[in-house]
């Protein structure tokens, strides 16, 4: 069986074979800090996932290296600032004036059209020469992008105010990765991808009716256009997301990316073969600190309450503090448990 063949069996509850499909993510921190062990990891672990390269036509204007120390500009035009490598910086300007409460000036802000630019030929040819499940190779994210543009304080104020100007912006933005997502659509890749990190340590960062009502519709455009291609779609978001995982099911969602560990697995239970759990095992407490014993008991227990022929990724993150030895011990628990 393909590593495509086993995701897509995962992704609809008929992995009667056992094996969970296997998915790395590395930040450059573990490239410095544990090259050696990362690439064993990577030899006995291979992923069963990759991304297209999508070989734009354009070149978007960003600038600078996100995990490098120093200043990043993303592809919006967004300014970030890092003070060591192998860390994802910080916002620490807005590029829509705080002071601006209507979002009157947005001439900052930079629609990165390049993205709609890929060579579909060159994409579809990476997908053919690969058994792996193909991910699209960008995101659509409306909600992180703002804080993004106007630093996250600030944001949520203006979702509760919603000045005209905001509204304007979400609009264009949404019709932007609505087009961004079409285009990928028409490439050979399994699956689309959006992202929005919404979860504090205990809930939401805004009200769910909020939620509801803004980000619920563009999240259930996004859904539909992914599978009115025949394509999967699959989202990843940080904290506790417990509140719109029902919305989530609702909208068909195939994977989400959440911490499970965070929300407790006893209430995802409910959520067994609705919807796969595209990882993860607990980065906060389990893979820096835990015990390799303590690390495959973690999966044991995912794989008793939330596998359903399926529904379940052997995934986790490999990031700052983690502990090498605990994502080898993961991969393997994964394999016992078979």
């Amino acid at each position: 069986m393909t590593s495509r063949e086993l995701v897509y069996r995962t992704l609809e509850f008929r992995n009667t074979d056992g094996r969970a499909p296997r998915d790395l993510w590395t930040l450059p921190w573990a490239d410095i800090h544990h090259p050696a062990e990362l690439k064993q990891i990577k030899k006995d672990f291979p992923s069963d996932f990759s991304s297209p390269d999508p070989c734009y036509h354009k070149k978007d204007i960003s600038t600078g290296d996100p995990y490098k120390k120093g200043r990043f500009i993303d592809h919006w035009g967004c300014i970030f600032e890092s003070c060591q490598d192998g860390y994802y910086g910080e916002v620490k300007e807005a590029i829509v004036s705080v002071e601006d409460e209507n979002w009157d000036d947005v001439s900052r802000v930079h629609f990165p059209v390049e993205w709609l630019t890929i060579d579909i030929d060159q994409v579809n040819a990476q997908c053919r020469a690969s058994d792996k499940f193909m991910l699209s190779g960008v995101y659509a994210r409306p909600f992180e992008q703002l804080q993004f543009m106007r630093t996250s304080e600030q944001l949520f104020c203006d979702l509760v105010l919603m000045p005209a100007g905001l509204e304007q912006l979400m609009r264009k933005m949404h019709t932007f990765y609505c087009d961004l997502l079409e285009t990928w659509a028409k490439t050979e890749v399994d699956a689309l991808c959006f992202m929005d990190d919404w979860g504090t340590q205990t809930s939401l960062l805004i009200n769910p009716d909020m939620w509801e009502r803004i980000f619920k519709p563009m999240y259930k455009d996004y859904i539909e256009i992914a599978h009115r291609a025949g394509k999967k779609i699959f989202m990843h978001s940080d904290g506790n997301t417990l509140a719109i995982y029902p919305h989530l099911i609702e909208m068909g969602l195939d994977a989400f990316n959440s911490q499970i560990f965070c929300m407790g697995l006893e209430n995802l239970r409910q959520y067994a073969g609705k919807v796969t759990f595209w990882g993860e095992i607990d980065r906060q407490h389990i893979l820096p600190h835990a015990s390799t014993d303590e690390v495959k008991a973690a999966v044991h227990k995912v794989r008793e309450m939330l596998w359903a022929n399926g529904g379940a990724i052997a995934q986790c993150e490999f990031s700052v503090g983690t502990n090498p030895a605990n994502v080898h011990a993961m991969f393997e628990a994964w394999d016992e448990t078979i």
